[in-house]
């Protein structure tokens, strides 16, 4: 039997939402059409119609046909697309206190929050074999999280001294649900995503596939563009090696991957512009993958950002909380296999700070999130320009390299095999 998952929506001083159907609170059914109900919290408790209540939950009197819609909604968190939306939602809503806000929570099958998420993540107009293969993982990833016992603090430092400070943010165990519907976690943004039935057969047609290894469900990474490499799991997060999240090769055929790992490898790797799945300016290709926001962002194999000494300073100085001075040098000190940096030297007038993992790197070296941290620094006539490769951590599922899988007529199985080696596919409901 399919489990029930609790989705974090949003947490603001106030909640505005209305309802399509009938929908039942404390045994009293309430129609509300177009009306609109506001609630919002006193600190402690939530205020509505003149009372006041420690939990409201708004439960669905039928399956189909009945929706709630939230207004601002956040999505793109931190990220350079961020942005507010009104999205509706399926299944129940329940609304808490929590850090005297309004915390709204969605409670609704998993099937159900997978087809939202497929659509979330890409166009529900992509290839039908591309679909079922990010409906494989994205389920896997799901399940693979609420079964594991993490932290609750995202936030895990390794290294913090007054030279070095390495740390890495990975998905933990929110306090009152499940999963968030941002980046964070996986793109949920309810059914205002759901316009095709391409989306809805993908999850049907693998409903209860998991991806495994070893008899445990796959942590199935994913991200928007590898740059011709995949990356290991242990560059971005945790030292723990999995090995189905391991360095690949984008290509058809087993191809030996070029040593990323060096200085002089990584600049020679990032200028060429190789034969991979996810090389490709197809803007049919790329509409099918990416949502209009995500095109906001023109380039994804290859990349160039560029900084004035003043600005990158003054950057870095308050991305990082530390006064280092004029940067005078960035120095990557330790790569993945995918170029990618997980260990990078900041130098500055006043002192030098060296950062990691991927991620501190790429919010340090931008006001949102630098596209990847595989990159080499050239540093000329008073600016740096950083040359990269890829866009996300890399690791696991490219989804541009996949979509061009899917063009290519490679099944979901194919797919899913050329990102996760040595994983299978098994049902479990």
């Amino acid at each position: 039997m399919q489990p029930t998952i609790a989705v974090g929506l949003l947490c603001e001083p106030s909640v505005t939402f209305s309802f399509t159907g009938i929908y039942s609170t404390a045994g009293h059914p309430i129609v509300t059409g177009p009306q609109k109900v506001c609630i919002s919290s006193s600190g402690m408790a939530l205020d509505w119609n003149g009372d006041t209540y420690t939990s409201l939950e708004f439960m669905p009197t039928s399956p189909d046909g009945n929706y709630f819609e939230i207004e601002g909604v956040t999505i793109g968190v931190k990220f350079h697309w961020e942005r507010k939306e009104s999205q509706r939602f399926r299944g129940s809503l329940r609304l808490i206190v929590e850090d005297g806000k309004v915390r709204a929570i969605n409670e609704i099958d998993v099937e159900e929050y997978l087809k939202s998420v497929i659509s979330s993540e890409m166009s529900a107009t992509a290839s039908l074999n591309l679909l079922r293969a990010h409906a494989v993982i994205s389920r896997s990833w799901l399940l693979a999280q609420i079964q594991s016992q993490r932290a609750e603090n995202p936030e895990v430092i390794v290294r913090d001294t007054a030279t070095e400070r390495v740390r890495w943010w990975d998905r933990s165990n929110h306090r009152s649900f499940d999963v968030c519907a941002d980046d964070h976690c996986q793109r949920y943004q309810g059914i205002t995503r759901v316009s095709s039935p391409n989306a809805i057969g993908a999850v049907d047609d693998t409903r209860g596939q998991v991806l495994t290894f070893g008899g445990a469900i796959c942590d199935a990474r994913f991200s928007k563009c590898c740059g011709g490499i995949l990356e290991t799991f242990e560059t971005c997060w945790d030292d723990t090696s999995h090995p189905y999240l391991t360095a690949v090769r984008d290509t058809p055929a087993e191809t030996p991957i070029p040593d990323a790992t060096t200085a002089s490898g990584a600049k020679k790797w990032i200028e060429d512009s190789p034969d991979s799945f996810c090389n490709t300016s197809d803007a049919r290709i790329l509409g099918q993958v990416l949502n209009n926001y995500d095109r906001e962002t023109a380039d994804f194999f290859r990349w160039k950002v560029e900084y004035s000494e003043s600005d990158l300073s003054a950057l870095v100085n308050r991305k990082l909380g530390e006064d280092l001075g004029d940067i005078v040098a960035l120095t990557p000190l330790s790569r993945g296999a995918s170029g990618r940096i997980y260990r990078l030297e900041i130098t500055g007038t006043k002192k030098s700070l060296i950062i990691g993992k991927e991620l501190e790197i790429r919010r340090a070296l931008s006001e949102s999130h630098l596209y990847s941290s595989a990159f080499y620094v050239s540093h000329k006539a008073g600016r740096f320009i950083l040359h990269g490769a890829g866009w996300g951590h890399g690791v696991g599922l490219c989804q541009i390299g996949a979509a061009v899988m899917g063009e290519m007529g490679y099944s979901y199985r194919e797919i899913l095999s050329h990102y996760y080696k040595g994983a299978e596919i098994n049902t479990i409901y």
